[in-house]
């Protein structure tokens, strides 16, 4: 479902992007190309001057919350997946290529390009630099903590490009669906 916000701002929704009917998108909304968002995903930039942007070949997956505060915003790098249950609240960045877990928390922060958040993480108040790894459960709250954060390797490199790849199928897949009810 789609809501303009009380500023009377619409989504705007490629029409290569695949919506599913239980997620809900408010307002100043961008939605980009090959897009897959999950049932009952909320995507919420209903507050005065806030906005939300989610790159081309994204996925958006079930229950996740992305919310901008107040004249702030939350932009989603191209190729990046927002993963089962995941909350991202702006203002925040999150790079090209990234990765963010099941159940994670990103929050007033900036998220480098290629980067993983993996499942139950706590991201807030800092700057990830590009292709780093942050571990399951760690809260990271604190800039001097990015120096020990590992770099990505190469399996969990193909895990998150396997991951977009499998939702830009089921992009495909639903988008195929949708066209055969309709033409029945």
């Amino acid at each position: 479902m789609q809501f303009q916000n009380p500023q009377k701002q619409k989504p705007k929704i490629s029409k290569k992007a695949w919506i599913s009917e239980t997620a809900i998108i408010i307002g100043n909304v961008n939605i980009g190309d090959n897009v897959f968002v999950a049932h009952n995903a909320i995507i919420r930039a209903d507050e005065p001057g806030s906005s939300i942007i989610i790159g081309n070949d994204c996925n958006v997956q079930d229950n996740v919350i992305i919310h901008a505060l107040s004249h702030s915003e939350v932009i989603v790098g191209n190729n990046t997946s927002l993963a089962h249950g995941c909350i991202v609240h702006g203002p925040c960045y999150i790079g090209e290529g990234c990765f963010v877990g099941f159940g994670s928390v990103v929050f007033d922060c900036a998220v480098g390009d290629d980067s993983l958040v993996m499942h139950n993480a706590t991201v807030r108040k800092i700057t990830v630099p590009d292709g780093k790894v942050i571990p399951d459960g760690m809260a990271i709250t604190e800039q001097h903590a990015v120096e020990n954060l590992e770099s990505i390797s190469s399996e969990l490199a193909e895990f998150k490009n396997s991951v977009v790849r499998a939702n830009i199928k089921l992009v495909q897949g639903y988008k195929a669906l949708q066209m055969e009810v309709e033409s029945e």
